[in-house]
């Protein structure tokens, strides 16, 4: 019988020839890049859990900025709400007093606006803009057609983002 010689193989091949430098490098090469892949897979579970430590962060962040976000206004508004209920509580009917109340709560009440970034939108004279105006009518006016020349109800904007358009009356020409 003849002896068949197996399929070659890196460890038929090491024990074959174990005098050859190719051979003798194997098992050191198979080593280290075994080892160069643990610490790669290390790194990429590394990676996976801090991006999704870094997302559920992002998340609670986002959900903390929208429960919170109106707290700045809201401590301002404070002391508004507070004023009102003073006015109310004041039994004197003294009109005069009354009126100093309000025109120092509206005073209050603009500051919170001006800190939040709330802006009043008075366009008495303007040109009609459709977005940040709202008409109501149109009337025959001396001067420019599609001008507003009544404001019903003042508009408000927040950081340029209308909150709330004006009511308006614009000019059209005589005809």
């Amino acid at each position: 019988m003849t002896e068949q010689t197996p399929n070659p193989t890196p460890e038929n091949l090491a024990d074959a020839a174990p005098d050859t430098p190719a051979a003798a490098e194997a098992p050191d090469a198979l080593a280290a890049a075994e080892q160069k892949i643990a610490e790669l897979q290390d790194a990429l579970l590394r990676a996976k859990a801090e991006t999704e430590n870094m997302r559920r962060r992002a998340a609670e962040d986002v959900i903390k900025a929208g429960k919170f976000a109106a707290e700045k206004f809201a401590s301002a508004m404070v002391p508004v709400k507070d004023s009102l209920e003073a006015a109310l509580a004041d039994t004197s009917n003294d009109v005069a007093k009354t009126r100093e109340g309000v025109e120092l709560t509206l005073k209050q009440l603009v500051q919170a606006f001006s800190g939040a970034s709330v802006e009043e939108v008075n366009p008495l004279g303007e040109k009609f803009d459709p977005h940040k105006h709202q008409a109501i009518s149109q009337i025959e006016a001396p001067g420019e057609p599609n001008h507003v020349v009544q404001v019903l109800q003042k508009g408000y904007l927040l950081h340029e983002r209308v909150l709330r358009p004006a009511l308006v009356i614009v000019s059209k020409a005589a005809g």
